[in-house]
């Protein structure tokens, strides 16, 4: 059985005060839990109940294991319905951006998304399109809130994530800056080249004037039918499968 201490610790996890911290964050599912193990990633501890142990692959002796009853997994788990089994993983420390990453490569670039959702599903598509890296501005939604790392679906144990003012990386004109806008060039007219960066905005404002003015290459997702707008995630989603077609050349 888990002590009161144990799950009080875990419950705070639910909290990105409490995740910072300590410096560790949640993962649920088998199948998540399988790509971290085999990741860059430490692995903290495990929390199952008995039926799920089979499934796990073979383990490093450091990372500690527990089973738990269905009312212990109710009381820690962020799911309303949980999947039988939670990791603690160690947060890594804040990656640094070489420039050098940039070069012959395309990157998301995501200006204050605010969904968890929104970013989580991001995360997963660039990993479905070969996407290594995703910068986010310091006010984009913290990437370990467990509703992001459930919704990348283990995704995020393939792709690389940074933190930093968009302004200065942005105005360094390393490559490209594409920006999706909706009085732009036609995805199906531009020329992407073999490198770039893709700005993403805000789920209500857009791209913000000022990282704005730093594109050099706006560029629009032809709208056919009545629709306002498009979620970020799905515009995402367009945007990098038109630039692996046409980076696959």
């Amino acid at each position: 059985m888990l002590s009161k201490s144990q799950i009080s610790f875990i419950k705070s996890l639910h909290q990105k005060k409490y995740r910072k911290e300590n410096g560790i964050f949640i993962i649920e599912g088998i199948k998540s839990i399988a790509e971290f193990i085999q990741s860059s990633y430490q692995i903290h501890s495990i929390y199952y109940l008995a039926q799920y142990q089979p499934l796990l692959p073979a383990l490093p002796a450091n990372i500690k294991l527990f089973e738990v009853n269905n009312a212990e997994l109710d009381k820690i788990s962020t799911l309303q319905t949980p999947q039988g089994i939670l990791a603690l993983v160690r947060i890594p420390e804040n990656p640094v951006l070489d420039v050098k990453q940039l070069r012959d490569a395309f990157s998301l670039v995501l200006d204050d998304v605010q969904d968890p959702g929104n970013l989580g599903t991001i995360i997963r598509t660039a990993d479905w399109f070969g996407f290594k890296q995703i910068i986010c501005s310091n006010h984009t939604v913290e990437v370990y809130n467990p509703k992001t790392v459930q919704a990348t679906m283990g995704s995020l144990s393939r792709v690389n994530i940074f933190y930093q003012d968009l302004a200065p990386l942005l105005s360094a004109k390393t490559v490209p800056v594409f920006g999706a806008v909706f009085n732009g060039k036609s995805m199906y007219d531009m020329d992407w080249g073999k490198e770039g960066l893709v700005v993403l905005g805000n789920e209500g404002q857009g791209i913000s004037p000022e990282i704005l003015e730093l594109i050099s290459d706006p560029v629009t997702i032809p709208r056919i039918g009545g629709a306002e707008s498009l979620n970020v995630a799905v515009c995402a989603a367009i945007l990098c499968a038109d630039i692996s077609r046409n980076f696959q050349k």
